[in-house]
């Protein structure tokens, strides 16, 4: 089976698996940090933290 990049959807690289090159590596590193992606987060979970502070 092959992959396809993420960000582009060319086919992936071994070198880069599974983006096609460094520079989609590089932008989906970027939307990490950035904020663009995050992980959705349970609101009974935030009430949890902040009643142990």
């Amino acid at each position: 089976m092959k992959t396809v990049c993420p960000i582009c959807e060319k086919p992936s690289a071994p070198a880069h698996k599974p983006f096609c090159s460094e520079r989609c590596a590089q932008v989906d590193l970027g939307r990490w940090l950035t904020g663009s992606y995050a992980l959705p987060a349970k609101p009974e979970d935030e009430d949890e933290d902040a009643a142990t502070d």
